[in-house]
């Protein structure tokens, strides 16, 4: 299997540093609180960056975390199998 994992979103600046919690839950085809939930349930998972201090600050994943996670997740895949 590839581990070439590579995240891509619709928009023009798909070459992005950071991304949204939502464009992180559209690719992995989750809901935002189910991108809460995965964060919860598997440690592995990158920590977002939040922009301020207040609760309702949007946070920011990393691109390169998330998609050396996915890779990880895909290669794990492959060894089970």
């Amino acid at each position: 299997m590839s581990s070439g994992a590579s995240i891509t979103t619709g928009q023009s600046g798909s070459n992005r540093k950071f991304l949204t919690k939502k464009e992180v839950a559209d690719t992995l085809g989750q809901t935002c609180s189910g991108i809460d939930k995965l964060r919860v349930r598997d440690v592995s998972f990158p920590k977002p960056l939040r922009y301020g201090d207040s609760r309702q600050s949007r946070v920011y994943f990393n691109r390169e975390e998330v998609e050396a996670w996915l890779r990880t997740k895909l290669d794990q895949r492959g060894e089970a199998a």
